[in-house]
């Protein structure tokens, strides 16, 4: 069944919500976790599931995602038909970007038609979550589906945000709403609802009839929630897949986070910092695979103040120094150096980001390339950093990528951030002498 099974990511949205980490980049390749991208956690899904034969439909600020598919995801034998292929807009069908979900497959309607595959499983590239895509699979061939929806019990406040279903006994789907404004209970359980993840598998030959009349109605808005999946409802077998449980191979720790807003990213980033995370990264058999450079391991060492470098209950990845600072429930991405006597606190800070001598971060997501400035403050004022940064409705300060703070780097910053014998120095620093 693996071998006659299409799959499809979807990542060409605009995540403005998450703005402005998408700036330049596309939702799915914005980095999350200290080493990974938010996309990493679909295809190596596909990858334990047997999924092979992978296509990422891309759009908006696509490269940075295309280069790191390229980098860390050619890892398939396309001469066993084997891939992970980036479809970017063809204007197969009129000269238009994709317009919704239902119409990105649309337009490439002629690769679903000669991969000759019978199964088609249609994802998100912008979700964190571990999931057996082939228990589902399994589940929807025996149920001899045209369509199966994988799904969450999730609070009737939260499912306003998703699309909710009602099922029978045997988990057929009998209604689907999509963010209605008043979510169906669960029966016996008042106050939780069905809550679709947007994980879908369908019969192939179900699907293309399906675009093909969505396609030609004028009124619909292209999407798989709001026409598609209705109507299928209507005349078609379609079943529910709960999330969890025993099914598939990966250890069911139930995780599934939207990181669509700062928030949301944010606190998804914290929950790797939890005594037990509820997103277990650490099943041999089911890690998260990425493309990461190679740089030195992290370390922590004194800085010219004679203080130790700290590092509590934080993240750090390779290339990171701690020099002479404190850093405490953070994320340290790569070559993030933290000069001595700074403080960085329950902060994700991207690829080299340097915090100058005695700077103070606080509830700060700092993007790549930025120098903080010695002594520099954020996360402390509101008012002072509403003014030059976004501040999230929990009061998380974004710095944006490459940012370059008005007052330069003192003299003191720009001394070497370890000592001489190791040869590390603020790069900026080496062009200031």
């Amino acid at each position: 069944m693996i071998s006659e099974t299409l799959t499809i990511v979807l990542a060409g949205g605009v995540g403005s919500r998450l703005a402005p980490l998408t700036q330049h980049r596309a939702k799915p390749a914005v980095p999350f976790g200290g080493k990974y991208r938010i996309i990493d956690f679909t295809l190596s899904n596909c990858l334990y599931s047997g999924l092979r034969r992978i296509l990422v439909l891309t759009q908006y600020k696509s490269h940075s995602l295309h280069k790191h598919i390229r980098d860390g995801w050619s890892i398939f034998n396309p001469e066993l038909s084997e891939y992970v292929t980036t479809v970017p807009p063809q204007q197969m069908h009129g000269e238009k970007w994709y317009g919704g979900t239902a119409d990105a497959i649309y337009q490439n309607l002629y690769l679903l038609e000669r991969s000759k595959a019978k199964y088609v499983v249609v994802l998100s590239g912008d979700h964190i979550y571990r999931m057996d895509y082939a228990a589902m699979l399994e589940g929807h061939i025996n149920n001899n589906a045209d369509l199966t929806i994988a799904c969450m019990e999730v609070s009737k406040d939260e499912a306003k945000e998703f699309g909710v279903m009602q099922v029978d006994a045997h988990q057929q789907i009998l209604d689907f709403a999509e963010k209605p404004d008043e979510p169906s209970e669960l029966p016996n359980q008042p106050g939780r609802s069905l809550a679709s993840m947007g994980v879908y598998i369908f019969k192939m030959s179900s699907l293309i009839t399906a675009l093909k009349g969505d396609a030609g109605r004028e009124q619909s808005e292209h999407d798989f929630g709001k026409d598609i999946i209705p109507k299928l409802i209507a005349n078609k077998r379609v079943f529910a897949h709960g999330f969890g449980g025993s099914q598939g191979r990966v250890s069911q720790d139930c995780y599934w986070r939207d990181v669509g807003t700062i928030d949301a990213y944010y606190q998804a980033n914290m929950d790797l910092l939890k005594p037990v995370p509820p997103l277990d990264l650490y099943q041999e058999d089911w890690q998260i695979r990425t493309y990461e450079k190679q740089y030195p391991p992290a370390r922590t060492v004194p800085g010219s103040s004679g203080n130790e470098g700290i590092s509590i209950n934080s993240i750090t990845a390779s290339g990171v120094v701690v020099a002479g600072a404190c850093v405490q429930n953070s994320i340290l991405f790569a070559k993030v150096r933290v000069e001595d006597e700074a403080m960085v606190n329950e902060s994700v800070l991207l690829d080299r980001v340097v915090v100058g001598k005695n700077a103070q971060l606080r509830r700060c997501i700092i993007d790549k390339d930025v120098v903080i400035p010695a002594g520099t403050k954020i996360g402390f004022d509101k008012k002072t950093d509403a003014a030059l940064f976004t501040i999230s409705p929990d009061g998380v300060v974004v710095v944006p990528e490459g940012y370059v703070f008005e007052q330069a780097p003192s003299k003191q910053a720009s001394r070497p951030i370890v000592s001489p014998n190791l040869n590390v120095t603020s790069e900026r620093a080496v062009h200031a002498k």
